[in-house]
């Protein structure tokens, strides 16, 4: 087995100020997107290690939780807590009696529902709660920046060149999961192939009920066809064969484990009808990919599956440049039901950025006017324009509207 060398993760920083700042922290994210790896980095000098993804140490924290903390005693990282979430509540009561402690607790864990439905009853107030997504294009390129804001990265003073395209395409159509980002060594599709079963099997049937995997497979499968695309459940269940119901319910599974994040619509009163539908996207672009038969990088540039493709990157992309900055994201898509659309608005609190996903190298004047008409309607609320795309370097595409280099984000 080859030990690849640790590369630098972008929510470091924050990670390492909220254990001084919290006396737990909480980390979160999908299976395999490196969260013990970066824990054990920070904090491995300092805290003591229990993973509770070995069988004896699960079933001592289930039967006497009380002599597992007397054996792992604070500071000390507990690993994959989804697996006795119940120890939560010893955590709690041991925070109590050192309130003034910090960093006592550093805890894992790969499922967000269950979790936190946890910390929320045992932690309140005690634990700060991050996200760890896969790997970013920027960290993949050894530019994690943990001391750079978000708002720094988006700013008209940020200029990094990019990787070429064909570059950024491999990066895209292997994803961001580290040992699949990181080593070329490894197959893609086999990769891939053995993360999805394994999430069936092991995440899927922790997080819910499900009857029949192979009827929840195929909604993976039709949700990554309609990826980036307005989903109505209705239509998607009655074509699998499922109720409404159903297909929500397993869709807040993906949800749960950190698959996908349903966009909604930003509404405003503003005249006009807007849509109502969500999109739905895979955080990762390797796992979207592979649902949708990929099996080249050049496929990400050409052909029916590239669209979806760099959308979902561009999304994913924002995603994680706002999670991984501790900045909770208020990411939405407009759309009008006479067809006038924005991919992404971001929300900062105080204006709206409207972001355009463009799959081209030469981006051209007419590629904004969307961005355009979108600044027109919202007025002083709407930001400067970004259209995102495969360009080596940021510049000036209109007077309101910057290209941006998918690749630097």
């Amino acid at each position: 087995m080859v030990v690849l060398p640790y590369t630098e993760r972008t929510l470091a920083g924050v990670l390492t100020r909220a254990a001084a700042q919290f006396p737990a922290v909480v980390l979160t994210g999908p299976r395999q997107s490196g969260k013990t790896t970066l824990v054990r980095h920070l904090f491995g000098a300092t805290h003591s290690y229990c993973t509770l993804d070995d069988i004896a140490i699960r079933e001592q924290a289930r039967s006497d939780a009380q002599l597992l903390l007397a054996r792992f005693p604070p500071p000390v990282i507990l690993d994959e807590i989804q697996y006795a979430p119940e120890l939560l509540h010893h955590v709690k009561i041991n925070i109590d009696e050192h309130r003034r402690e910090k960093g006592r607790y550093v805890i894992t864990g790969s499922q967000a529902f269950p979790l936190m439905q946890g910390v929320a009853e045992s932690l309140a107030g005690r634990a700060a709660v991050l996200s760890l997504q896969s790997m970013s294009l920027a960290e993949m390129s050894g530019r994690a920046a943990p001391r750079v804001t978000w708002r720094d990265v988006l700013s008209t003073d940020a200029h990094v060149e990019s990787s070429p395209a064909a570059e950024v395409a491999e990066r895209i159509f292997r994803g961001g999961f580290p040992e699949l980002a990181l080593d070329p060594r490894i197959d893609p599709t086999l990769w891939l192939s053995s993360y999805i079963q394994t999430y069936l099997e092991r995440d899927v049937r922790t997080l819910r009920a499900v009857g029949d995997l192979g009827d929840f497979q195929r909604v993976l499968y039709a949700v990554a066809a309609r990826a980036g695309a307005l989903v109505n459940f209705s239509d998607l269940g009655r074509d699998l064969g499922v109720t409404s119901k159903t297909v929500k319910a397993w869709v807040s599974v993906l949800e749960a484990s950190g698959q996908v994040l349903t966009l909604k619509p930003y509404h405003l009163n503003l005249g006009k009808r807007l849509v109502k539908q969500p999109k739905i996207y895979f955080l990762d672009t390797g796992i979207l990919g592979y649902l949708l038969a990929l099996s080249q990088p050049d496929q990400v540039l050409q052909g029916m599956a590239a669209g979806p493709m760099i959308e979902s990157a561009v999304l994913g992309a924002l995603y994680r440049l706002l999670v991984h900055r501790g900045t909770v994201p208020r990411l939405y898509f407009w759309r009008t039901a006479g067809g006038h659309e924005v991919d992404f608005i971001l929300d900062d609190g105080q204006q709206l950025i409207p972001i355009e996903a463009k799959l081209t190298a030469t981006p051209k004047p007419e590629h904004a006017h969307a961005l355009e008409r979108f600044q027109a309607l919202f007025g002083p609320r709407a930001a400067r324009g970004l259209l995102v795309c495969l360009c080596r370097e940021r510049f000036p595409l209109t007077s309101s509207v910057d290209a941006v280099p998918l690749g630097a984000l």
